[in-house]
C-alpha cells in the first residue's frame, strides 16, 4: 500500500471513532435529561403516599386518601 492510502485510512478511522463517541455522548445526555420533570413532589401526612402534581401547585390533594398536603422538601 502507498503511504498516502495508509494515512487516509488512519485519519478516517480516527474520525469514525471520534464521531461514534460524540454520538454515544449525545444519546447519554438525552437519556438523562429526559427523566427530569418540573412537577412538584408531595408526601401525604395521613397515609405516607408519595405523589406528584403540577409545578404551579402549592397544595395538593392525596389521590389515595384525599388529605390536602404541602410540597415535600428534601
Amino acid at each position: 500500500m502507498h503511504p498516502e492510502t495508509l494515512l487516509t485510512l488512519l485519519i478516517l478511522g480516527v474520525l469514525s471513532v471520534v464521531g461514534w463517541l460524540a454520538l454515544m455522548d449525545e444519546f447519554r445526555k438525552r437519556r438523562i435529561q429526559a427523566s427530569s420533570s418540573s412537577d412538584r413532589i408531595f408526601r401525604c401526612l395521613q397515609c405516607s403516599m408519595i405523589y406528584t402534581d403540577d409545578a404551579g401547585v402549592e397544595r395538593s390533594r392525596c389521590p389515595q386518601c384525599g388529605k390536602t398536603n404541602d410540597v415535600f422538601a428534601f
